[in-house]
């Protein structure tokens, strides 16, 4: 996973300036924060869908990052004209020290094997769903974070681009208790007590020391 500085749309197939869904991506997150993302290069920009980059955005609340590629970055190549790519990103709300520059690397890598699942099967997340990956989020068993959640951002929302609507999905690290009481009541029922914790909050914060 290659660092840049910021997005400057440099895949050498693309013109920088012909990037609409990636503009209107990032016009939202800079709509609620001014903060300029440290950029995230995955690889080659895949032929539909999957994560091609990773922004973060270090802001006075810790980590956002946000992926780019499961929406339709460059051009139209769906016949959804209702729908950009598979009709979202993934967002990931992080603390973070104050001298640090970085996100943590298990984060990265989090998003884009989520990325590649949604890709590769077609399983589309979105507002209420979970998903159990058998073992500790982080890879590091000291962590009791064991599974995800998922929600509309409460921060974005979803916006509408020149190459349709997506909707931004909070990605919400959860303890195996917390998987278990949303198997028996409603995994969105769970996530708004989550958020009326101090632990998660209203902003739905993954700390894996939590």
């Amino acid at each position: 996973m290659t660092e840049h500085a910021h997005a400057e749309h440099d895949d050498a197939d693309h013109d920088a300036d012909a990037a609409p869904g990636w503009d209107a991506v990032e016009a939202a997150v800079q709509s609620v924060t001014a903060v300029e993302p440290v950029h995230f290069a995955v690889g080659g920009l895949p032929d539909a869908g999957g994560v091609y980059a990773v922004d973060g955005y270090r802001t006075a609340d810790g980590w956002l990052l946000v992926t780019l590629g499961l929406s339709e970055l460059f051009e139209k190549t769906s016949d959804d004209p209702a729908t950009s790519g598979w009709g979202l990103e993934l967002t990931l709300r992080l603390p973070a020290a104050l001298d640090e520059e970085q996100p943590p690397e298990w984060a990265l890598r989090l998003l884009v094997r989520l990325g590649d699942h949604i890709d590769e099967t077609g399983s589309v997340v979105g507002d209420g769903h979970r998903f159990d990956p058998g073992g500790p989020i982080t890879g590091n068993p000291d962590t009791r974070l064991r599974a995800l959640a998922f929600a509309l951002d409460p921060e974005l929302g979803g916006v509408d681009t020149p190459h349709g609507h997506l909707d931004f999905i909070r990605v919400v690290g959860i303890t195996a208790d917390e998987l278990a009481r949303m198997q028996a009541t409603r995994t969105r029922q769970v996530l708004d007590e989550l958020q009326r914790s101090p632990a998660v909050g209203p902003l739905m914060l993954t700390d894996p020391g939590r």
